[in-house]
């Protein structure tokens, strides 16, 4: 049987013959010539299909095994963190850069993030949130580091997920300058790969007691 190829970014399809690849599109933020090298590759490889996916990207599936190499090659893109014990993805809302509705600039934010952190291995797989209003459009409150924005700066949840056991993050810190979320954020992972042991950051929160985890990383 076939499986997923994690050094290619290669994720194998239900017919356990054919593979898709995610370019990895920070933001969901993509120009126009990439927008046309991805549907080249795909009409190249006779990819099955191009899927908008729930993580900002655009996957190509359905793509033969000796044409994944190829495909990244010509993509000129090193294979995207999709798959893996990693940081996957930093999802983000248009914020203040687009959204009328923004508090927060909620891409200048992701993308750092995201330039900081996508594929960094870590004890399960990781995803990051980052809305810049209450509307919570890029879901902060389900992923394992969320950021939403208010008028008083930035409010940072932990441990949220979506996956078979649902959970709701908890709220960390809260009116954040852009500096100190960084900070805190960067605080969170580190300790969380020093310490996490193969359990989503939820989990290892409610083992060890949100106040204890809440006191060590933020050095109360």
């Amino acid at each position: 049987m076939s499986k997923d190829i994690l050094e290619k970014g290669a994720i194998v399809q239900r017919d356990k013959e054919t593979y898709a690849i995610a370019p990895h599109i920070p933001g969901g933020i993509i120009d126009a010539a990439t927008l046309r090298k991805i549907a080249d590759v795909a009409e190249k490889y006779n990819a099955k299909a191009l899927k908008l996916t729930s993580a900002q990207r655009i996957a190509i599936v359905g793509l033969n095994p000796d044409d994944i190499d190829k495909a990244w090659a010509d993509l000129g893109m090193k294979a995207g963190a999709a798959i893996g014990l990693c940081v996957r993805s930093v999802k983000i809302c248009p914020g203040t850069t687009f959204c009328k509705r923004g508090q927060q600039d909620s891409v200048g934010m992701g993308l750092k993030l995201d330039e900081m952190y996508h594929g960094l291995q870590m004890p399960s797989k990781f995803k990051i949130g980052v809305s810049g209003c209450v509307n919570s459009c890029a879901e902060p409150a389900v992923k394992d580091i969320g950021l939403m924005g208010t008028s008083r700066g930035w409010k940072l949840l932990v441990g949220g997920c979506a996956a078979a056991k649902p959970r709701i993050g908890q709220l960390l810190a809260e009116n954040l300058s852009d500096e100190d979320a960084l900070a805190l954020v960067d605080k969170v992972i580190n300790y969380y790969k020093a310490h996490g042991q193969k359990k989503r950051l939820g989990e290892f929160i409610e083992e060890m007691g949100f106040d204890r985890f809440r006191a060590e990383v933020m050095g109360l």
